[in-house]
């Protein structure tokens, strides 16, 4: 599933495409949908933005449509009256005079009035999004020292929205190994030292991949700057860690694969 990073970059690129421009035709596949074709031609798309792995695309009627892809689902930007050759199923078309997003094989879609959609089951139990840039260090670690999550297993608490929203399995191995902390702790066992780093580590790792990593490529490896975000330890197991030459080790923790030096990460 794509993390935050991922869906930040995709919603960039659908906003390019289609941002102030009428839209000239609308395809709802889903028939709970199909009432707001008509409604929509001819109104402009304000914004597309994500709020963890969701995507929200607000119109200036006063409609916002709520997507996550889950597994599945991915955003496609194509010149108007074209379609992509895939044995997707089209679930959503909005085609302005240049350019059509096209959502792909996403079931969780729905419309929400703007001044409601905060209440959507999901976004209502997100946590603060890491890409968000008003998020400071600081609020990150007050949240690891709340009761509600200081007792949870890192590995599992990194996978969590309802902490932080965008989280997902390669940056919780990279914050990991970041914040020089072993998977194996909870944030109650940290000291301050270590939720300070932890909590750097968690708006550090998701927002140099979000500004620098295009595609993922053998072990991360994806520009060819020098300041490039690239897989550490995500992926790596067996190979020696770039710091110690000890070798990387993979774990299934919390039902996810996780990578981590054993001699980095004490």
């Amino acid at each position: 599933m794509p993390e935050g990073p991922e869906i930040r970059r995709a919603s960039d690129a659908l906003a390019a495409a289609v941002i102030g421009r009428p839209l000239r035709s609308v395809h709802f596949a889903p028939p709970a949908l199909q009432k707001y074709e008509d409604e929509l031609v001819g109104q402009c798309i304000e914004s597309i933005t994500p709020h963890g792995k969701a995507l929200l695309i607000r119109f200036e009627g006063g409609l916002t449509m709520y997507s996550h892809n889950q597994l599945y689902g991915i955003w496609k930007v194509a010149a108007a009256g074209k379609r992509p050759k895939t044995t997707r199923s089209l679930r959503v078309a909005f085609e302005t005079d240049d350019k059509a997003i096209l959502l792909y094989s996403a079931t969780d879609i729905s419309m929400w009035p703007t001044k409601d959609v905060h209440k959507h089951p999901f976004l209502a139990g997100l946590g603060p999004d890491v890409l968000d840039e008003s998020l400071t260090s600081a609020e990150v670690a007050e949240r690891l020292r709340a009761p509600r999550f200081a007792g949870r297993g890192l590995p599992a608490l990194l996978l969590q929205q309802a902490f932080l929203a965008g989280m997902g399995n390669y940056l919780r191995s990279e914050v990991l190994f970041r914040a020089k902390i072993a998977p194996q702790q909870r944030p109650r066992d940290l000291g301050k030292r270590q939720i300070t780093a932890l909590s750097k580590a968690l708006l550090v790792v998701p927002r140099e991949s979000y500004r620098s990593r295009n595609k993922r490529g053998a072990h991360g490896a994806v520009t060819r700057t020098a300041d490039a975000f690239r897989f550490r330890v995500f992926d790596r197991a067996g190979l020696p860690c770039e710091v110690c030459d000890t070798a990387i080790k993979r774990e299934e923790l919390a039902s996810r694969r996780l990578y981590w030096c054993p001699q980095c990460q004490v």
